[in-house]
């Protein structure tokens, strides 16, 4: 265990083949000299997809898939009943409560299911992070997006060059559980409910900011047609939208199709690609438009994470 990388992610059954194309990658692209562990919580995955991504598992990265309920009874138990968010509240934020969740682990990665990994995780868990919380990328999927990045800056109270994109995070977990990250957040969740457009990436920004790691950009590269490709990226994350198997010409489709093919889901995933239409892309341009405009109003209400900053409570760790 101690010498063991382990990896954490979340998924429910629809997202199955997603994380199939991620556990592909990652896999091949490994250190035959190193020790992975894939940590799978899931939300009802079937059997017969447990088995498909169970697949992948060889001698030296194991792949554990458990469902997230019994993870966060297992914590409620530890807290003392301190949740009193309902479960499906609680697992929109399942990444903060990582170190308290696997108390074995001082170290470990959180990723998003929406992605590539193109590069070795043994060398992002490597990484120094010195004595900072975590270790993240900037966000540059909301850097050419005005109203978002004054969002960010009024709403959060993190400059917009500071602000991190939780889909990628290499997590001090022995620092966290000293501080008690998970008792601070509650505290903050169950007394404000600050409203927000990134629930769990806000809070880790707001309560982390100042001893946050900026990681170089290829562990979190994200598509973005305003900015040119990068030529080695480690991690390629297909955030919000920017999703091939949703849209065509999308920067760094190459690599998913890639990883798709031998993926076990392949038919699933051009399926799934075949039934998006015009219908649902304008949903998505709703969503998107929806996003901007939270982003406009909720800095003007008067609980954000900045306000309160500023008249004294918490909020930073």
């Amino acid at each position: 265990m101690k010498n063991e990388i382990p990896v954490f992610f979340a998924i429910d059954n629809n997202f199955a083949p997603y994380l199939a194309v991620a556990l592909n990658s990652a896999v091949k692209n490994s250190s035959k000299e190193r020790n992975y562990r894939a940590i799978v919580l899931h939300e009802n995955v079937s059997e017969e997809n447990i088995k498909k991504l169970k697949a992948f598992e060889t001698d030296n990265f194991k792949i554990d898939i458990t469902p997230m309920s019994a993870n966060f009874k297992m914590l409620d138990d530890r807290m003392s009943n301190r949740l009193r968010c309902d479960y499906f509240t609680l697992t929109i934020y399942f990444r903060l409560f990582i170190p308290a969740m696997f108390p074995q682990y001082d170290k470990g990665i959180y990723i998003d299911s929406d992605i590539v990994v193109a590069g070795d995780l043994a060398n992002l868990f490597d990484t120094d992070i010195g004595d900072n919380y975590i270790g993240a990328c900037r966000d540059l999927s909301i850097a050419d997006v005005p109203p978002l990045v004054a969002y960010t800056e009024n709403a959060v109270g993190v400059k917009g060059d500071e602000y991190i994109n939780s889909g990628v995070l290499l997590m001090n977990l022995k620092k966290l559980r000293e501080l008690d990250f998970e008792g601070h957040f509650l505290n903050l969740l169950n007394t404000y409910h600050f409203d927000s457009i990134a629930p769990d990436q806000d809070y880790i920004n707001a309560i982390c900011n100042g001893k946050i790691f900026y990681l170089d950009e290829s562990w979190d590269t994200m598509p973005n047609n305003e900015r040119p490709l990068l030529e080695n990226p480690n991690i390629i994350h297909y955030n919000l939208f920017e999703k091939p198997w949703c849209y065509d010409n999308v920067q760094y489709e190459d690599e998913f199709w890639k990883y798709a093919k031998t993926c076990g889901f392949i038919d699933e995933i051009k399926a799934f690609k075949a039934a998006y239409d015009d219908n649902k892309k304008a949903a998505d341009k709703e969503c998107l438009e929806l996003l901007v405009n939270r982003g406009i109003s909720i800095p003007k209400e008067d609980v954000t994470f900045k306000k309160l900053h500023e008249k004294g409570v918490k909020i930073r760790l």
